[in-house]
């Protein structure tokens, strides 16, 4: 009894910091940390059990998010309050009952990326009592978060890692009638900005009934590798052509089939540019002419939404070629044939040699 009135008595406050470097880009490990359905690869507490319960908002990125586990030995809630794109997450977090503010840091380093996990809060009486016969909460929670980046490091490392490029060659794109949305894009910041774009240009489909045709598709309008600009239109293909209202932020097109060099790209996003690269080199070898009216086209075959693992997803480039000409012949000019009579038909003898030379 003295032992339980001396632990509840004790100062439930907390401050718990860990960091760790991570060899992939920041925006990679920020990208990755901020999609709540990713935190089941590499949070300690949840994927040290496969029977973990788990459930997320409709929303699982970025302000707004929320998810929440249970599992034989935790159970508890995340949800984001705040975050700054490449430099930090801020979160509410429940952890059987203890609560506590959560902040996550990115910065760049010359090894790749320091992630700064921190956590300040109050211990529930639960919590006191496994700091008070575990050595401290600043051990208990210090080696979950420990155990969380090295996890998170195995994970991004093999999944950002693991690609494949293969220049297929000649090929023909089929058309279709799509939704965008047009705009200029740092070129690092086009899978942030696909993010966005898609789920909003989705919600459009289904608030107003449209159904869509395939798999979304970014058109390259211009593409500039040296000031790492492009002006992107962000595209849903549907069923049918569609007409927005006047003054909509969100038109409709219409992409007719055409002749492209295609290649595919296996793996996550960041190595978008290299197949760009082996595309380029490829057309440059075969002295490939290519046509001036966008730069490419690439669509999002495999993506987060059917597969969670960066290494399997797929990206097909299309850069497209000049329509075939098709040349115009004249058209012939009618004859006019001569009526035959019984007194102008020739007989045998009539027809010159070289007439019936075959």
């Amino acid at each position: 009894m003295a032992l339980t009135i001396f632990i509840a008595t004790q100062k439930g406050d907390f401050t718990v910091e860990r960091s760790h470097i991570i060899k992939a880009p920041k925006n990679t490990v920020y990208q990755f940390v901020n999609d709540l359905r990713n935190w089941e690869d590499f949070a300690a507490w949840i994927s040290k059990d496969a029977a973990s319960n788990l459930s997320f908002s409709e929303k699982s990125i970025g302000n707004g998010a929320t998810m929440t586990w249970d599992n034989q030995t935790s159970s508890g809630s995340i949800a984001t309050l705040s975050s700054q794109e490449n430099d930090s997450i801020s979160q509410k977090m429940d952890f059987d009952g203890s609560e506590s503010s959560v902040v996550l840091r990115f910065k760049d380093t010359l090894n790749g990326t320091k992630v700064t996990w921190k956590s300040q809060g109050k211990m529930s009486f639960t919590m006191k009592v496994m700091a008070a016969m575990q050595g401290g909460i600043d051990k208990i929670m210090g080696r979950v978060y420990e155990k969380s980046l090295e996890k998170l490091e195995k994970t991004l490392v093999f999944e950002t890692n693991t690609f494949n490029i293969k220049v297929i060659g000649l090929s023909t794109k089929s058309g279709t009638n799509y939704l965008k949305q047009t705009f200029t894009s740092k070129l690092t910041s086009v899978s942030k900005n696909a993010n966005i774009v898609f789920n909003k240009l989705t919600a459009f489909c289904t608030n107003n009934g449209v159904e869509t045709n395939g798999k979304p598709f970014l058109l390259f309008h211009n593409y500039n590798a040296t000031t790492g600009l492009a002006q992107i239109s962000f595209c849903i293909p549907t069923k049918n052509r569609i007409l927005t209202s006047s003054g909509s932020d969100i038109l409709s097109g219409t992409l007719e089939p055409f002749e492209a060099i295609k290649t595919n790209l296996t793996g996550d996003y960041t190595h978008i540019s290299k197949a760009i690269q082996q595309s380029n080199a490829y057309i440059a070898k075969n002295k490939v002419v290519v046509s001036p009216n966008f730069s490419h086209l690439e669509v999002f075959k495999i993506n987060k939404s059917d597969v969670k693992n960066p290494s399997k997803w797929e990206t097909e480039v299309y850069v497209p070629l000049p329509p075939k000409v098709i040349p115009v012949t004249a058209p012939v000019k009618p004859t006019t044939a001569t009526p035959v009579t019984p007194g102008n038909q020739p007989t045998p003898t009539e027809i010159k040699e070289e007439d019936s030379e075959f």
